[in-house]
């Protein structure tokens, strides 16, 4: 089972399961749907659909989700940018070290304190090398905000990995077991733990 741990002190928040995303490993094909934002983003008729969409949402007190890995999907588009921005009240960011010398510019465009800005640059710093975690922001509203960390099981850490040599592991241990991922998984994650 995977946890939402409090505020980098590692106490369980509360349980959460859940599907990471998935990966394959390279040279195998996959196909994406929906997620190229900056794609559907390209089209003046989709980017006024986005900017209805946000605003009808919002009335009715929903809200919707924008999931993607670069911010400039979202800026690019003045129409789509002034819809989403305006009208997110929480905001999710994960490591953002990559644009650390350009934050600036999207601490300018998310409305981001000061003190945002910090919490933000801190992410995955001064992680706990004895726990396999990585921290999240959340930024509610522009009234609170903190750093989590997330931890997954050893088995949900092995399904869903993005690193290649224990892509290649689990699979290895599959073919060994006569294609039993599960079992594979299962097997994989206990030998890890005996090791610790």
């Amino acid at each position: 089972m995977s946890r939402f741990l409090f505020n980098r002190n590692l106490e369980l928040l509360e349980p959460y399961e859940g599907k990471l995303s998935r990966t394959v490993l390279r040279g195998e094909s996959s196909r994406k749907g929906a997620d190229l934002l900056d794609k559907a983003l390209s089209s003046a008729n989709m980017a006024a659909y986005m900017q209805y969409m946000y605003k009808t949402v919002r009335k009715y007190f929903g809200e919707a989700i924008v999931v993607t890995q670069e911010v400039d999907d979202i800026i690019s588009s003045p129409i789509v940018k002034e819809a989403i921005i305006n009208n997110s009240d929480c905001k999710i960011l994960l490591d953002q070290r990559k644009f650390m010398n350009r934050f600036d510019v999207i601490q300018s465009l998310l409305g981001l304190t000061e003190k945002e800005k910090g919490q933000i640059l801190s992410i995955n710093m001064a992680n706990h090398p004895s726990h396999n975690y990585k921290e999240v922001w959340f930024g509610l509203g522009g009234v609170q905000s903190a750093v989590y960390a997330t931890e997954v099981s050893s088995e949900e850490y092995l399904t869903y990995t993005t690193e290649e040599s224990e892509k290649v592991e689990v699979l290895q241990k599959t073919d060994e077991l006569g294609g039993n991922y599960e079992l594979a998984i299962k097997q994989l994650a206990e030998s890890k733990r005996q090791k610790q």
